[in-house]
């Protein structure tokens, strides 16, 4: 059974089809790209997957369950705008992560922010956007999750956070897990894909393993997006 699965996957926004029909299905043990432009329904797709809509036709299922509050405790979200309170502290967001998630890691927390240079008092009020963002993406992957949901998590930030963020990624999620990467920015994250789905208009046009894409179109990953998608 795959982990993550799209069946006939419709939904609507008013007249506009912003999913059309989706088919698709991803296994644990990757990272994988959710590629297109902006409006092609990647966010549309990761918020039906966290039940934060509902789909007009079709079927979403997180290892065969519906989007609920079964799947809520396996699932691990960064949407891609500022969610948390800007007057907590470091410190109060870790422990409200631990009391809401059973299987939030406070070591792995601690962790990942030893070397930032922020301390547990610190204010999100206070901090960059690029730390605001580290801070967040520090959260989510402290969940020892069956899928991480992390949608744009590099769009606005300098060159260096965006490094921070993949090294994050990399080290940090199950082996186990499915990672899904939404962006539309592809040369920043195709070196740690494992598989690449390209969407475009609410449909799925490609679904490969990124070494056969290199292999069998003999160009990288942002080559063929800038192909199929006109770029």
């Amino acid at each position: 059974m795959s982990i993550f699965e799209c069946r006939s996957l419709t939904k609507y926004y008013g007249k506009t089809k912003a999913l059309d029909n989706i088919d698709l299905k991803l296994e644990a043990g990757q990272i994988v790209g959710l590629l297109g432009p902006n409006g092609s329904g990647k966010t549309t797709m990761i918020k039906l997957a966290n039940g934060l809509l509902q789909p007009a036709g079709g079927q979403i299922l997180i290892e065969g369950e519906e989007p609920g509050p079964g799947t809520k405790a396996k699932v691990a979200y960064l949407p891609d705008r500022g969610f948390l309170p800007e007057y907590m502290t470091v410190e109060a967001l870790f422990k409200l992560y631990g009391d809401f998630f059973k299987d939030f890691n406070i070591k792995k927390a601690d962790q990942m922010l030893d070397g930032l240079g922020i301390k547990k008092t610190d204010t999100l009020k206070k901090m960059s956007k690029g730390t605001k963002e580290k801070i967040q993406l520090i959260l989510v992957m402290s969940r020892d999750a069956k899928i991480y949901f992390l949608d744009e998590p590099i769009a606005g930030v300098d060159p260096a956070a965006r490094d921070y963020i993949l090294r994050t990624i990399i080290s940090n999620y199950c082996e186990n897990s499915l990672v899904l990467i939404s962006t539309h920015l592809i040369a920043d994250v195709e070196s740690v894909l494992d598989d690449v789905v390209f969407i475009k208009e609410g449909r799925v046009v490609l679904h490969k393993a990124a070494d056969i894409i290199r292999e069998e179109e003999g160009k990288n990953i942002d080559g063929l997006f800038r192909e199929v998608f006109k770029c």
